[in-house]
């Protein structure tokens, strides 16, 4: 590709590619050195993939995008559009571009996140980071690593290929002579064009401490919430009484406190204040009467679910004969298994502070999907994307649950109305009850199997949780599995792990039952009908690790297994569970083996895990969310249970590393076992058979 002189490039309005205003300052404020582009890349056909499964009308990136620079006193800064929540993936993604540079990794920063700083992304979801973005990093690592062997080679009149790179210098060993990547870069000041095909390594598999981990232990990270702006104001919404209410009348004269000024735009009423206090102060004294059609309650939820939506299409795959495969079997068992709508209860709720600069928009807000927020704002204001700017700081969690952009659109309201700055924080009970909530499910399953443990019927019917993980693992011959949208009846969106674990949920406990009907032990008939050596590999590792068959639980414990596949990694969950005389569940211990290709940071792999599997814990034994006629009735940490610190079992995790394999992301999969290993050793441990999550309240009625 062509090399080209980085002023005469900046100054360039050819339509394959144009700086933002902003972003070209920003380039120049680095003074020069070695930039890296990309031309039409692997990463925007897979996001090109990624929005055709997703549904979005997102635009594909553009031809060319800027992903790394190295400046003249030796910083590399790399771009990316993903945004970190806690996941790790500033440490992961640093990793891969020192690794390429063959640089510590304290030379390397990250600007992620900024709509006007990085190339277009879609977004941080379905685990894709790894899979996707390390990869894009690392050849634009070893483009710009090459480029500067290249630079020092012509300078020295040596053979590119004698000389070598280590901690930031390209060194000729033959003449000892050397060069920092600064000076390179400053010597070199050339924008590199690339394919994207430089050859790259493996992951190193290391464990890097945690970047800027002491600025998060001690407070000093600043997250949307800490944002301040000059003459900033703080803001409230007036919230309806009901979903689906419209608004009939307002007075807000009540509120006429010094520094408050209320903002209408038909059904939307917020307050600014100097304050939050004054700001909740004023917001409760406003006067609405709302009007609300009835709705249903948490008890019809499961018979609605079963109503297909009118408008949605179901998605059905066969193989086989299920007739004749149920004929051939000597058992057949039927089931119906059941999922509850839970909240994503991230520890950082909604924030934005938005900010008007005459018909440009800047926005500081915690999202999965930056650009996605970009474009939402400049629909709701109409106005162009290329005055809007959207920044997110490394964000307190999310788990699916920030892809949308409404309480940055309500900021931007406020600071229009206002004409200041503002600062929108919601509290827990917005955050319970207008964000959207894990898609509740029921799940159908009919099988059948020979005496031998040989499944040779399947059918599986997912109505409304959704089709992620929905295809079995296991050799059936004869299977039909269909997934149906419901009507809708809580606002429902991504979660961690999407579907797959209710899939997983249902079909584990069935295979269970399965097992059950033909007198087979539960890891012996899965291994029977599993070819899938990648998944019989993690089964056989949990079940060595937990000691599966070796000993007998005591009295009034059980133990139970799972295992399966999604995004890539593969999973096998092992648990003990005690119960008490009043049907109390306790989780004792876990081993979790979990492979998802080549590792890149074993401890913070371990760490995702344990997240997963203590956030898995809280949807498989109590979380649930209760409603009535358009209310969300637990809309607090008081009412709504989340796992404790007493609730955490001891956790063992196993790690496969499979280095001849890519990476596959590690943010969702670990949490689709814990609930089916949890169903079935309960089941062992008392015999009953909990096909609801979440299941403590069915152990206990």
């Amino acid at each position: 590709m062509p090399e080209l002189e980085l002023e005469r490039y900046e100054l360039s309005e050819g339509p394959a590619y144009r700086f933002e205003s902003n972003r070209r300052d920003w380039l120049k404020s680095l003074g020069g050195g070695l930039l890296v582009l990309l031309v039409v890349s692997d990463l925007e056909r897979a996001q090109a993939q990624e929005a055709g499964r997703g549904g979005w009308n997102q635009k594909l990136p553009e031809n060319i995008g800027a992903w790394l620079h190295i400046a003249p006193d030796g910083t590399v800064t790399a771009f990316t559009g993903k945004a970190e929540m806690g996941q790790n993936i500033r440490t992961s993604l640093t990793q891969a571009v020192a690794e390429e540079l063959r640089c510590a990794p304290s030379r390397v920063k990250l600007e992620m996140a900024d709509t006007s700083v990085v190339p277009f992304d879609m977004g941080t979801f379905g685990s894709r980071t790894t899979p996707t973005m390390a990869p894009q990093l690392r050849r634009m690592a070893a483009s710009a690593r090459e480029t500067l062997v290249g630079a020092a080679a012509k300078q020295w009149g040596a053979d590119a290929a004698s000389l070598t790179v280590a901690d930031g210098w390209v060194s000729d060993p033959a003449s000892g002579q050397r060069a920092g990547f600064g000076d390179l870069a400053r010597r070199t000041d050339l924008v590199k064009c690339v394919a994207g095909d430089a050859a790259v390594k493996p992951p190193a598999g290391t464990s890097l401490p945690k970047v800027d981990a002491r600025d998060f232990v001690t407070g000093r990270h600043r997250y949307a919430a800490d944002m301040r702006r000059p003459g900033m104001l703080h803001g409230r919404i007036l919230r309806p009484s009901a979903f689906n209410a419209k608004l009939v009348s307002v007075d807000a004269s009540a509120a006429a406190m010094p520094g408050v000024k209320v903002i209408r735009e038909g059904d939307f009423v917020g307050v600014v204040a100097p304050d939050e206090h004054t700001a909740g102060k004023a917001l409760s004294a406003i006067r609405a009467q709302w009007t609300a059609p009835r709705q249903i309650s948490a008890a019809d939820l499961f018979a609605e679910l079963r109503k297909p939506a009118p408008s949605e299409r179901h998605d059905a795959r066969s193989a086989g004969s299920l007739d004749e495969g149920l004929r051939a079997a000597d058992k057949t068992v039927q089931s119906t298994y059941t999922v509850a709508y839970i909240a994503h209860t991230p520890l950082e709720p909604r924030a934005a502070v938005a900010e008007w600069n005459g018909g440009n928009l800047t926005v500081w807000t915690g999202s999965q999907r930056p650009f996605g927020v970009r474009e939402e704002l400049a629909q709701a204001f109409g106005i162009p994307e290329e005055s809007v700017r959207v920044i997110v700081p490394d964000t307190g969690s999310a788990y699916g649950g920030k892809h949308t952009g409404e309480c940055a659109i309500e900021a931007a309201r406020l600071a229009k109305g206002a004409g200041k700055p503002v600062k929108l924080v919601w509290t827990r009970e917005e955050e319970f009850t207008w964000a959207y909530f894990r898609p509740a499910g029921v799940i159908d399953v009919r099988s059948g199997a020979t005496k031998d443990g040989r499944i040779t019927a399947w059918e599986f019917t997912n109505y409304n949780s959704g089709g992620s993980a929905i295809d079995p693992p296991y050799d059936i011959p004869n299977q039909t599995v269909t997934f149906t949208p419901s009507r809708e009846v809580l606002r429902q969106g991504s979660y961690r792990g999407l579907a797959a674990t209710a899939n997983h949920f249902a079909r584990e406990s069935h295979i269970d039952e399965l097992a059950a009907a033909v007198g087979m032990d539960p890891l012996e008939f899965r291994r029977r009908n599993l070819k899938n050596e990648r998944i019989r590999a993690v089964l056989d590792a949990a079940a060595e690790r937990f000691g599966w068959g070796r000993t007998k639980p005591a009295s009034g414990h059980g133990y139970g297994l799972a295992c399966g596949t999604e995004k890539g990694g593969q999973i096998a969950c092992c648990a003990e569970v005690s119960v008490g005389p009043q049907g109390r569940v306790r989780i004792e211990r876990v081993v979790e083996a979990f492979e998802c290709g080549a590792v890149v940071n074993p401890e913070h792999l371990k760490n995702q895990i344990e997240g997963a599997i203590l956030m898995g814990i809280g949807g498989a034994l109590f979380e649930a969310i209760d409603f009535d006629n358009g209310r969300i009735l637990n809309a607090r940490l008081s009412k709504y249970r989340v796992p404790r610190f007493s609730d955490a079992p001891a956790i063992e995790v196993v790690l496969v590393d499979r280095k001849d394999l890519p990476s596959a992301g590690a943010g969702e999969t670990p949490i689709v076992g814990i609930a089916p290993a949890v169903a079935n050793a309960i089941y062992q441990a008392t015999g009953k058979r909990i096909r609801s999550m979440p299941m403590l309240p069915q152990m206990l009625a």
